[in-house]
């Protein structure tokens, strides 16, 4: 039996404060009040003094009513009957299914011991010729995506999570709004992968503390599965409203700011999140590929700062496309040269061109004289953004490869690239034919 409280000292917001013993931090509680039943998490101790969030806010709590602490952090269920469900941030049915509750796990555990790990070296193909092609994704990396408000980054995500060569998605939503989550919820619909997937969804109307549940939820139910074999691609939408909800809960918590109003391990948890990535050398993997709205499209902003000294390189959605010179994953060379012994001379090849168009643009823009050159630039950069860097674009890998070397032959003589002899030998002549 579970000691309960009803001396419940302070209520600040959706922080409540009571004076209890032996509590563990980030333990759960239930609160029995007027309107029902509700549960509570420890966000804070000092002494015996202990700080709750309330999940599904504070109104409607008094000080007199009653507050029993479980003795353990949040738990949620895992193995084959989360497939194909819909949960919100605190783990409870949104699509009207049963409620889970058995094979129990805790959330907020320590990542996975090094000792266990293997160096990433399988890819991940998602139909995208600027991931697949450009920016190959690896098995276990942790990538984010930044962008900016009003760019298709959910899109992007939907689409990776229909095409995926993955065994489980598992999609987390944090501040999404209503029609964002319909559209996920429709398009792995329409697209078969909804059955191989589990949505944790916080919406913007819904309490703040369930927005920081929701990485820990959908982390913790992956690496169940990942330890089965599973081959498991962790998606986040949005990491900066994580960011925000942690802002939020410090500024009531009366903690000392630091940079632009975040708290001062602003860092600490967002690595500990991002860590979960892993490949297990017994069994299967964990990839994060995390959306981060940058406010104003400032990198430095401290939460996509922060990102990018834990991640291994990130995409970044401008203009609708995946930007060539923004992008990098930093795992490629692992896997791009067993996929295709042209991988890497297109890769190199394409993109160098592609950085000659762009200055060949700046100098058109200035009034200089086009030389034939310039003008043969210019159609292959029309091209390449039309042909591979459009997010309509959708060809597995080889294909791409082999429309690589057609945009290439359709544009400049084989001496004009630069590729080894031994490669236009190979591929070359094949691209003319294809034409």
């Amino acid at each position: 039996m579970h000691k309960i409280y009803t001396n419940i000292s302070q209520i600040s917001g959706d922080v409540i404060t009571v004076s209890a013993p032996d509590v563990g931090y980030m333990d759960i509680a239930q609160i029995t009040a007027s309107r029902g039943a509700s549960l509570a998490q420890v966000i804070r101790i000092d002494g015996e003094k202990v700080y709750l969030q309330v999940f599904a806010g504070s109104r409607g709590i008094s000080t007199g009513d009653k507050v029993r602490f479980l003795g353990h952090a949040m738990r949620v269920a895992s193995g084959d009957d989360l497939l194909g469900r819909i949960f919100n941030g605190s783990g409870e049915p949104l699509d009207k299914g049963p409620v889970l509750s058995e094979n129990m796990i805790e959330i907020g555990g320590p990542s996975v011991n090094p000792v266990k790990r293997i160096i990433p070296n399988k890819m991940i193909r998602t139909g995208i010729p600027m991931i697949d092609v450009f920016n190959s994704l690896v098995e276990s990396q942790k990538l984010p995506i930044f962008s900016i408000a009003g760019e298709p980054y959910n899109e992007l995500l939907a689409r990776i999570a229909t095409q995926a060569e993955v065994d489980i998605i598992v999609l987390g939503g944090m501040g999404l709004k209503y029609d964002d989550y319909l559209f996920f919820r429709d398009i792995l619909k329409n697209h078969g992968s909804l059955s191989r997937s589990i949505f944790f969804i916080h919406t913007a109307a819904d309490p703040t503390v369930e927005c920081l549940l929701v990485p820990d939820l959908s982390l913790a139910v992956a690496e169940q599965f990942a330890l089965s074999g599973k081959r498991v691609l962790v998606l986040l939408s949005d990491m900066t409203n994580f960011a925000d909800a942690l802002k939020e809960v410090s500024i009531t918590m009366e903690r000392v700011p630091s940079n632009r109003g975040y708290p001062g391990d602003l860092y600490s948890q967002l690595a500990s999140r991002y860590e979960k990535a892993v490949d297990f050398d017994t069994a299967g993997s964990i990839t994060i590929l995390a959306v981060t709205t940058m406010p104003g499209d400032d990198v430095t902003h401290p939460v996509p700062d922060n990102t990018g000294y834990i991640t291994e390189g990130q995409f970044y959605l401008k203009g609708g496309v995946i930007e060539p010179f923004g992008s990098l994953s930093r795992l490629k060379q692992q896997v791009n040269g067993k996929t295709r012994d042209d991988h890497r001379t297109i890769m190199d090849t394409m993109i160098g061109l592609f950085a000659n168009y762009r200055e060949t643009l700046e100098k058109q823009s200035m009034g200089f004289h086009m030389s034939s050159w310039d003008k043969k630039l210019l159609n292959y950069g029309r091209l390449f953004e039309e042909e591979m860097m459009s997010l309509k674009v959708n060809i597995p890998l080889e294909k791409a490869l082999d429309l690589g070397w057609s945009l290439m032959a359709s544009c400049f003589s084989p001496e004009e690239t630069g590729i080894k002899k031994s490669m236009i030998e190979k591929y070359w002549n094949k691209s003319a034919e294809d034409r």
